[in-house]
């Protein structure tokens, strides 16, 4: 939803009709992930992307009378055969379902501010949506506490989504799921990844380099101002001249954030990671030999960091590859960050020599 909000809210301002349309369902791979949107007015105006311009012609086509009606709509596309090749399909061999609604139905007016507050205050939240079944185009937003906004249609199946919403939140990504008659799909809102750097170390400066590629928001954090300078970060969206543990708590690392502390200084580091570890933040990773985390641990258990919390801790950082170089090292921590964006590694503290990365 974050990629297509402006122009929405251009268009609502401009008391303009909207529709909007969600990649749903998929068999196979596509170009783009389910949760992908297009929005669109009747007036040619279109944000957004499904497919990368496979289907979207006909999605528009489709959304007119979608606009006029207000009655949403699953359609599915899949690859045209010899028999029908006049058919819209995909080039990719796959099959995509995509739901298509009306900004104007009653469903989404009643969910609209709370998520645009929510989009606009980096919130995690989910929106849940019946796409096929009882009660078509009904929705319920959940967040991570327990809260629920408006309703799929009966209070056990309300319960029931939400349970699975908060569960696909966790791993932040979208997805649907039959529930009796209904069909339902969570679109998660995770707030933008940012990635947070204690300590402007020349690991740190490839680092911040490879993490904007993959479109992550990079901080710096060093008190010394020698070694946070444009000059080293020129790619860097912030630089903070701190001391990195206050700086952190100002940052409110949230469930989207990677903090990285590879400053080599405990002085630094350890505060940092007490802060770090008492946060949702998705992933806390430190620098160091692996002879030294039964230190490193026993500090950060002075400094009052429990053992759940020292269970999230990945140390030493990254993921296995081998890496020597700066950039081979700062290679291998964004791996990690992926991985842990995904949900598909965990490496905990206590992982055994093959599978941790040896840095020193």
């Amino acid at each position: 939803m974050r990629e297509v909000i402006a122009e929405i809210e251009t268009w609502r301002r401009a008391g303009k009709s909207v529709a909007i349309a969600t990649n749903v369902k998929r068999d196979g791979t596509s170009l783009r992930p389910l949760g992908a949107k297009m929005s669109m007015t009747s007036g040619y105006e279109i944000a957004g992307s499904l497919t990368g311009g496979c289907i979207e012609n006909a999605v528009y086509e489709q959304a007119q009378a979608i606009i006029k009606s207000g009655a949403p709509r699953l359609l599915r596309y899949g690859v045209p055969s010899e028999e029908t090749p006049w058919e819209i399909g995909l080039s990719c061999g796959s099959s995509l379902e995509v739901f298509v609604e009306s900004l104007e139905s009653p469903q989404w007016r009643a969910l609209y501010p709370a998520l645009k507050t929510c989009l606009d205050d980096n919130q995690l939240a989910a929106v849940g949506t019946v796409i096929a079944g009882a009660g078509l185009g009904n929705k319920i937003m959940v967040w991570p506490d327990g809260r629920t906004l408006g309703s799929l249609g009966s209070a056990a199946l309300d319960a029931e989504a939400a349970d699975w919403a908060r569960e696909r939140m966790r791993i932040q990504e979208s997805g649907w799921k039959s529930f009796g008659a209904s069909e339902v799909f969570a679109d998660v809102l995770p707030p933008p990844s940012r990635m947070i750097v204690i300590g402007a170390a020349h690991i740190a400066m490839p680092l911040v380099t490879l993490a904007k590629t993959l479109g992550y928001r990079a901080i710096v954090i060093d008190p010394r101002q020698a070694f946070a300078t444009r000059e080293r970060f020129p790619h860097a969206d912030e630089l903070i001249t701190e001391w990195p543990s206050n700086a952190l708590e100002k940052l409110h690392p949230d469930e989207s954030t990677y903090v990285v502390a590879i400053s080599h200084d405990e002085k630094l580091d350890n505060p940092a990671l007490k802060v770090a570890l008492s946060t949702p933040a998705r992933y806390v990773g430190v620098l160091g030999a692996r002879k030294n985390i039964g230190k490193r641990f026993a500090a950060l258990r002075e400094l009052g960091v429990t053992d759940e919390q020292l269970s999230r801790l990945h140390a030493p950082i990254g993921i296995r590859l081998g890496a020597v170089s700066p950039e081979e090292i700062a290679l291998s921590i964004l791996a990690a960050m992926v991985a842990a964006k995904h949900g598909i590694a965990d490496f905990p503290a206590n992982a055994s020599k093959t599978e941790r990365l040896p840095i020193v």
